[in-house]
């Protein structure tokens, strides 16, 4: 349970930091060019995103927030009612997909926006990795939150495809005689 809670508190805040230092740093989205780190493949621009990945469904920031609590309290049953958190392969997934909930809920609920910004970007996320293969390939921007949920999300992916149970055999023993003590005391 402390892996699960220290992934994602160290995420979100990881992520909220980064895009407020960023910002601070680089201004609003147009106001500065691009910083770059490895010229012409990889820099920072800052960037506001009002959809999701790849920028879909824009302006629909009430819709992802929502979609985003649903989530969280989801991988919070996952997790301790359904007893995932006996995997550590799941617990570390679930904390860092958690971590970037958070994180991008921040930015969707327009706890960053302040007054003189477009009204648009009330619900927009805050996004400031750039990465390009070329001038004619370039990725969307994106951020810390956005990273933390792609490793979690390949992380369960990978689990599901080849770790058949990653549960050691003593704690899948204590599960199924909780399962069964359960049950007796329903019948």
């Amino acid at each position: 349970m402390a892996i699960f809670f220290t992934l994602a508190i160290a995420g979100a805040v990881a992520d909220l930091w980064s895009k407020q230092a960023i910002f601070a740093w680089r201004g609003l989205p147009g106001e500065k060019d691009i910083w770059w780190v490895i010229d012409g493949y990889f820099g920072i621009e800052t960037a506001v995103n009002l959809g999701a990945v790849f920028g879909i469904g824009q302006g629909q920031g009430a819709i992802f927030a929502a979609i985003s609590v649903l989530a969280g309290v989801s991988i919070l049953a996952w997790l301790f009612y359904f007893r995932a958190a006996v995997s550590m392969w799941l617990t570390v997934a679930l904390g860092l997909i958690s971590g970037g909930i958070i994180g991008n809920l921040y930015d969707r609920m327009g706890m960053w926006w302040q007054s003189g910004y477009p009204d648009a970007w009330k619900s927009g996320v805050r996004d400031w990795i750039l990465w390009q293969a070329s001038d004619d390939w370039k990725w969307p921007n994106f951020n810390i939150a956005d990273s933390l949920l792609v490793v979690g999300a390949c992380m369960l992916l990978y689990q599901s495809l080849f770790l058949v149970d990653d549960t050691p055999k003593d704690n899948q023993d204590k599960i199924e005689t909780k399962k069964a003590k359960n049950d007796d005391k329903q019948s």
